[in-house]
C-alpha cells in the first residue's frame, strides 16, 4: 500500500510533540508487522526524547556536510555528496523496536543554498517511500506545510488548546493545506483542555473534532522527566485520545 504520512501540526505549546509520540506508540501497537517512521521535524528535536531515544546525526548535519564543502570552493566534492546524498541520509536514522525515527534538525538560515536544501528534502521524500507509516511531529506555525517535507502528507492533525489563539492557528493551517497540501483527511486535536466542558466553546469553524483530551498531571510529569511515552499505560487520556483521533481519520479500524 502506499505510504499513510500523518502530519500533527499547531501552534506552539499545545503538546504537539507528546502527541506525535503517543501516535508511534499506538501505530507500533496496532501495525506490529508495519514499518513506521517517526520524523522529527521540530528544529528542537524533541520527538526524540519523547521517544526515548538519541539522536547523533540529523538531516542538516549531512545538509551542512555539503554547503561547507561549496562554501570551500570544493564542488566536485560537494556534487560527489549530492549523489551519495539518498544513501547518507540512512546514517542519520534510528531504529528502535517496532519503528525507525530520524531528526530534520535546525532549520536553514536565509539565503542559504536553497537548491542543495530543496534536494535534500526530495531525499527524505524517497525515504518516506519505504514505510508503511510516517509520521511527522512538524515545528509550530504554519510554516513548514510550504516545506517538501509536508506535501505528501495524507491525514492532517492539527492540534489546540483552549486558546482563541489555538483555534485560530488550526484554522489557519488548514486554510494553508487546502491550497498546498494534498491531503485525504484531516481533522483537530483538542488537548490539554481544563476540563470537557471547555470544548463546547471552542470554534475550529468545519474542522471535524477527532479527540477531547484533558489536561494530564502524569503526562506533565513524564514530560518532565523525559521519559519515554511507551512506558504509559493504554488507559491514559493522550493514548486514548490519540487512538480514538486515528479511528476517525480511518487510520485505525
Amino acid at each position: 500500500m502506499a505510504a499513510k504520512i500523518l502530519a500533527v501540526a499547531g501552534k506552539g505549546g499545545v503538546g504537539k510533540t507528546s502527541l506525535a509520540a503517543a501516535m508511534v506508540k499506538v501505530l507500533v501497537s496496532a501495525f506490529p508487522e508495519k514499518k513506521i517512521l517517526a520524523i522529527d521535524a521540530d528544529p528542537a528535536v524533541g520527538l526524540s526524547t519523547a521517544l526515548g531515544l538519541e539522536t547523533e546525526v540529523t538531516v542538516d548535519d549531512i545538509r551542512r556536510e555539503v554547503v561547507d564543502q561549496a562554501k570551500r570552493g570544493d564542488a566536485a566534492g560537494a556534487i560527489e555528496l549530492l549523489g551519495e546524498a539518498r544513501y547518507r541520509i540512512f546514517d542519520a536514522l534510528v531504529e528502535q523496536d517496532g519503528f525507525s525515527f530520524i531528526a530534520i534538525g535546525r532549520p536553514e538560515a536565509a539565503g542559504c543554498y536553497c537548491k542543495i536544501n530543496g534536494y535534500l528534502k526530495e531525499v527524505i521524500g524517497i525515504l518516506s517511500g519505504n514505510f508503511d507509516y510516517i509520521v511527522i511531529d512538524g515545528e509550530a506555525g504554519i510554516e513548514q506545510i510550504n516545506r517538501r517535507v509536508m506535501e505528501k502528507v495524507t491525514h492532517l492533525l492539527l492540534v489546540t488548546d483552549s486558546s482563541r489563539k489555538g483555534t485560530q492557528v488550526v484554522q489557519t493551517i488548514k486554510k494553508v493545506a487546502d491550497e498546498l497540501v494534498m491531503y485525504e483527511d484531516a481533522g483537530v486535536i483538542f488537548n490539554r483542555l481544563p476540563n470537557l466542558e471547555t470544548a463546547s466553546y471552542m470554534d475550529v469553524g468545519d474542522l471535524p473534532v477527532l479527540a477531547r483530551i484533558p489536561d494530564d498531571a502524569a503526562l506533565a510529569e513524564f514530560d518532565l522527566k523525559g521519559e519515554n511515552v511507551f512506558y504509559l499505560p493504554e488507559d491514559a487520556p493522550i493514548v486514548r485520545g490519540i487512538r480514538e483521533a486515528l479511528e476517525k481519520i480511518h487510520i485505525l479500524s
